[in-house]
């Protein structure tokens, strides 16, 4: 079977598994992963950016290598190199996670339970809840649902259509490290610099063609289009920038504004500063939304494989 095809089926497969099954609950591989990801790093860290880049280097290697062996090992079989496909998308995709995490603080807000709302909002991203009314939880939502999108789906879609399992796995493990010692903490400032950058390499594409897909698939194109040109680029994250200006430009929202992490307070600028604030109702509309990019992300990663297979027979 040609290898396009391989990842169209595996790929598909996975997205149906993700949607049926969701994550598991116990025995994750990310979950694994991490683990694993953290022994080296008692083994490896010190207050430098080499031996950051060495445990970089390992555990990413690591993964990459996993899944090449993995891939190597099933070729003969038509059959086998698509389950292994598909339960590497299914592994690395968290698509319904995503939306039943950001529909469960959206019901707790529909019920005038702003606290259950909060201890349930770090399940989904990492801000001070306690700083949060339901409006802010609720722009928080939709913000961590537009980064999620690129983060969590698209971004495996891209490098699964350009390297397969081997790409699937190692954008994976480069995503987690970055949640795991990239942040600028005191004791990841210099160890976790290497992870930081490699993640906003690796994000790079996803993170656009998240942005272009959010404008095609959005109730306002045009307005995703000017958001993301006008506005990303004043946003602290060379990824999430594009992907939240798009998502709220296609949503009719505004994004951004201040928020806190650990304590600590950021005035980020707003993203689609003519649209309305954001309502309860946008929560589904974000997840529609995601849904509709993610479908349409994998129809371009088929697309894309097999043209350059068509150019290459």
């Amino acid at each position: 079977m040609r290898a396009d095809r391989v990842f169209a089926y595996g790929a598909a497969a996975g997205l149906i598994g993700d949607l049926l099954l969701g994550d598991p609950r116990r025995g994750h591989p990310v979950a694994a992963f991490g683990r694993a990801a953290g022994a080296v790093e008692r083994v490896l860290w010190r207050d430098h950016r080499g031996w950051g880049a060495l445990h970089t280097a390992v555990c990413v290697g690591g993964a990459v290598g996993l899944g090449a062996v993995a891939q190597y090992a099933v070729r003969p079989s038509r059959t086998a190199s698509v389950a292994l496909t598909a339960a590497a998308t299914w592994a690395v995709v968290g698509g319904t996670s995503l939306a039943r995490e950001a529909r469960v603080i959206g019901r707790a807000l529909e019920a005038g339970d702003v606290e259950a709302a909060r201890e349930r909002l770090p399940h989904l991203c990492g801000r001070d809840p306690q700083a949060l009314d339901a409006d802010g939880i609720a722009r928080a939502v939709v913000e961590s649902v537009a980064e999620n999108t690129s983060d969590a789906i698209v971004g495996a879609l891209v490098w699964g259509a350009a390297a397969g399992v081997p790409g699937l796995l190692g954008f994976r493990a480069v995503n987690t490290l970055d949640a795991m010692v990239g942040h600028k903490s005191p004791r990841y400032r210099r160890f976790g610099w290497a992870s930081a950058r490699l993640d906003d390499l690796a994000g790079w594409p996803g993170a656009r063609l998240t942005a272009v897909l959010a404008a095609l698939a959005g109730d306002s194109p045009r307005g995703a289009v000017r958001a993301w040109r006008e506005d990303a680029d004043r946003h602290p994250s060379p990824n999430a920038g594009p992907v939240e200006a798009s998502f709220a430009g296609a949503l009719g929202v505004r994004l951004g504004g201040t928020l806190s992490y650990a304590g600590r307070v950021e005035h980020r600028p707003v993203l689609h500063q003519e649209g309305r604030a954001v309502a309860l109702h946008d929560i589904e509309r974000a997840v529609r939304l995601s849904r509709r990019v993610c479908l349409l992300a994998l129809g371009a990663g088929v697309a894309a494989r097999a043209f350059v297979k068509g150019r290459t027979a």
